[in-house]
């Protein structure tokens, strides 16, 4: 494994042509550093939540979440029923695939909205419900505009996370 590679190398992309590569945020990356190399502890979330973006986040910078209209983060439990293993999309035990890939295995449904959202630019993943770190992100190939009455959401399989190998 390339330290490099899993450092700058997970990536997330939507395979329903919504979004792309992703980046990890800075404070991820030294999180990851500090634990591989430098023994310290690094707890990832039990639960994550996806978010959207109307301004994009960057490594360094938090971007701007979408507020209001009934917005809210979706949770996603850490677990081998939520996420894929990496040896082929809908698998629900350990990993052993050999391309550091894997997606989610249920639909990611947002709140209807009350109230236009804008055009959502990113989406990200996130350490707690509100506030807390982001963890990755990425553009959607297609901004979308989310309009008082409609529900955003990622199908099954529709976001690709890989670390590079």
């Amino acid at each position: 494994m390339k330290l490099k590679s899993l450092l700058a190398g997970v990536f997330l992309a939507v395979l329903s042509g919504v979004g792309h590569a992703a980046a990890l945020t800075n404070t991820y990356e030294n999180s990851i550093v500090d634990w591989l190399l430098r023994g310290q502890s690094l707890t990832p979330p039990a639960t994550g939540y996806v978010a959207l973006f109307t301004a994009c986040p960057t490594e360094s910078a938090a971007g701007t979440e979408v507020t209001g209209g009934s917005y809210a983060r979706v949770a996603v439990a850490a677990s081998l029923a939520n996420w894929a293993g990496t040896q082929s999309s809908g698998s629900t035990t350990a990993s052993s695939g050999t391309n550091g890939t894997t997606s989610n295995n249920g639909t990611i449904t947002f709140p209807a909205a009350t109230a236009d959202w804008s055009t959502v630019n990113c989406f990200g993943y996130m350490s707690v419900s509100s506030g807390g770190t982001l963890i990755f992100y990425a553009a959607l190939t297609t901004p979308r505009n989310i309009t008082s009455g409609s529900t955003a959401s990622f199908a099954a399989a529709a976001l690709t996370f890989q670390i590079d190998d």
